[in-house]
């Protein structure tokens, strides 16, 4: 992503917004952390911390606007809907904050419920 500004141009890389992304998802209440769905057995696994950003997708729009969609996996028993707009909402911030981007929307994708 290009940010041209009155000194010159930011290039963000799209795995700084993932990190971003993933380290504040990973930090809101009721997530276990980020998910990602294998292609050869097709089950949910869990990310590290170290490869997080395989759970998030970035898509560019013009004018420096980003759409995110991200995987996670959810404790037992919390409310979806409570979780899933409390990570839009800071997901939307953080990154609009920290790189100076327009977030467009924020898709949460729970991909699995932890059971115990």
């Amino acid at each position: 992503m290009k940010i041209q500004t009155e000194k010159g141009m930011i290039r963000i890389n799209s795995e700084v917004i993932s990190n971003i992304t993933g380290a504040v998802a990973t930090s809101c209440y009721g997530v276990k952390g980020m998910a990602v769905r294998s292609k050869t057995d097709g089950l949910v696994h869990l990310l590290r911390r170290e490869s997080m950003a395989k759970g998030v997708k970035v898509h560019y729009h013009e004018d420096a606007v980003v759409s995110i969609e991200l995987h996670i996996m959810v404790d037992n028993g919390v409310n979806l809907t409570a979780v899933s707009r409390s990570i839009m909402s800071e997901v939307r911030y953080h990154v609009s904050r920290l790189t100076g981007a327009e977030v467009r929307r924020v898709d949460v994708c729970v991909d699995s419920m932890l059971i115990g």
